[in-house]
């Protein structure tokens, strides 16, 4: 049987993370992976000939500058580029507006001076909030925890900390704050500004991977939570991996290998191991077993603590909360190939803003129907969709002259109504994500060489995305901060000893950012201190 000081379950960005620290720190680390290659959903997969794309996630933002510096991802091959134009919103009449250095207050007053005005204060306060909970992305939030003293003493300091920390704001950003914790993105907005277009400009980040309407409470917390990144050292900025997406997780992978972490594809788990009440490694798909000092997962909670942990080793609580676990993005998510560049009737021709996110949600309220169809009907007959075209940055995704497009859609529901399959219905809710790019840019549909459909089903069986959710649960007030995934195991620590948690489930949550994989090899790291500390001599 092999043996290993820490297994890690999944080779997804967070788990490439975490086994870069944790054998940087002397651990032998071993990393199992279900697919045959490394990256989770952050890869760039070839869907037709000639014809790569990043399969799942999409584009670069919240991976943590602190990583990317710490790992040195760069010495290992990685280079992010600026979008040119940062996001276009195409308009039913004809107009457009663009959001870019320079050009996104003129684009705003074409619809309102008196929004043009406000902009400036808007995203100041954005960018201020948004840069001190920068600060706690990569810290374990405070953890209401029962037991000794001196544990429960320290996330008191804890959480006096972060207090303090957040006292420091003036008091309009705390007010600021609380209301981006705690509104809906809609009411927020309709504060700020008076026209859709600006309103819906900002708004659609409050949807992204977030099953809910713009107006639900709450969903002012998932914009704020889309505002946390930049790109290569210009905050709020959105970019692109020459090479997609795989490339981060590719550079990650080698970052580890370099340390000395050991990476096995094709090797799925199958069962946690437990033994005399603590994680004692995993039972692979094959019937092989690795033991370990230390389990860490980088699966979505649900899925870890309902199919691959025995259920007579959680806490009953526990249990229930995690069988509650709720995941679903309702994203469909699909890659184009192109025999030549969409021409919107906005925007007519080629230009800078075909870098941009293309976003096809002209208003609030037309993001709010969408999502209240996709409820009703199982999607929404006028869909959400953003179209990303990397090739106008990046040659090498496709042959000369031609080009790739990722289209992120919203809202289709997780699980159809009725009891239909995903299998039946995914080309018929594809025809229509392209018919409705068809209507801003004529000639799109008869542009289209060749499709990639991820269903939120396909991204379940796929990437292990449970309900399609990019986010590994629901970025919702009870699944947040010191209640992700739930009170008391906000630390990376599961309530079975020797067991963590280093996904998108815990701590910030979701995105592409590794800060859940640094934060919890910092928490082992601190335990396997302890633990030598009370053994002089013993080996970790």
């Amino acid at each position: 049987m092999d043996q290993c000081d820490v297994v890690i379950i999944g080779a997804g960005h967070n788990g490439l993370v975490c086994a870069a620290y944790l054998a940087a720190a002397g651990l032998d680390v071993r990393v199992v992976e279900r697919r045959d290659i490394v990256g989770g959903a952050a890869v760039t997969e070839e869907f037709a000939p000639g014809f790569r794309n990043s399969t799942a996630s999409y584009t670069v933002s919240l991976l943590a500058p602190q990583v990317i510096a710490e790992l040195d991802l760069a010495g290992h091959g990685l280079r992010i580029v600026e979008r040119r134009v940062q996001n276009m919103l195409p308009l039913p009449d004809g107009r457009a507006l663009i959001a870019a250095p320079g050009r996104t207050k003129d684009s705003v007053a074409q619809f309102s001076a008196k929004d043009a005005q406000a902009l400036d204060a808007f995203s100041a306060q954005l960018e201020r909030v948004a840069d001190a909970l920068r600060k706690e992305i990569l810290r374990a939030p405070p953890n209401l925890v029962d037991g000794p003293f001196l544990r429960s003493a320290q996330e008191g300091w804890k959480a006096l900390g972060l207090a303090g920390r957040m006292r420091a704001l003036p008091q309009d950003d705390r007010v600021a704050l609380f209301e981006l914790f705690t509104k809906s993105a809609g009411d927020l907005l309709d504060g700020w500004f008076e026209s859709d277009p600006v309103k819906a400009l900002f708004g659609f980040d409050s949807i992204v991977g977030h099953y809910e309407s713009p107006y639900s409470p709450g969903s002012a917390y998932v914009l704020l939570h889309h505002a946390f990144g930049e790109v290569n050292g210009r905050k709020g900025f959105w970019g692109h991996a020459i090479g997609g997406m795989g490339a981060i997780t590719q550079a990650m992978a080698r970052a580890a290998l370099a340390k000395g972490a050991k990476i096995s594809c094709g090797a799925g788990v199958r069962e946690v191991i437990v033994e005399k009440g603590r994680a004692a490694g995993v039972v692979l798909e094959t019937g092989a077993r690795i033991a370990a000092r230390r389990v860490v997962s980088s699966v979505n909670p649900n899925l870890l603590f309902t199919k691959l942990t025995p259920q007579d080793a959680l806490p009953p609580a526990f249990l229930r909360r995690m069988k509650a676990w709720r995941s679903g993005s309702g994203t469909f998510r699909m890659n184009v190939a192109l025999s030549r560049l969409p021409d919107f009737t906005a925007m007519p021709g080629a230009g800078d803003h075909l870098t941009s996110g293309i976003i096809i949600a002209p208003s609030l309220a037309y993001m709010e129907r969408a999502y209240f169809d996709a409820k009703l009907h199982g999607w929404s007959r006028k869909p959400v969709v953003e179209m990303l075209i990397p090739s106008t940055l990046d040659d090498s995704l496709a042959p000369p002259g031609l080009h790739v497009a990722s289209l992120f859609c919203q809202h289709v529901a997780p699980v159809l109504p009725d009891g239909a399959s995903w299998d039946d219905r995914r080309e018929e809710v594809a025809d229509l994500m392209i018919a409705t790019l068809e209507d801003y840019a004529p000639g799109f549909s008869a542009s289209v060489i060749a499709r990639q459909i991820h269903s939120p089903l396909d991204l379940e069986r796929k990437f292990g995305l449970v309900g399609g959710d990019i986010f590994h649960g629901a970025l919702t007030l009870d699944q947040l901060f010191s209640a992700r995934p739930a009170l008391g195991y906000a630390d990376y620590r599961a309530p079975l000893a020797g067991l963590y948690m280093c996904g998108s489930g815990a701590h910030p949550g979701g995105g592409v950012t590794g800060a859940p994989g640094r934060n919890a090899a910092q928490a082992i790291l601190a335990d396997a201190r302890a633990t030598r500390q009370k053994a002089p001599g013993s080996q970790q």
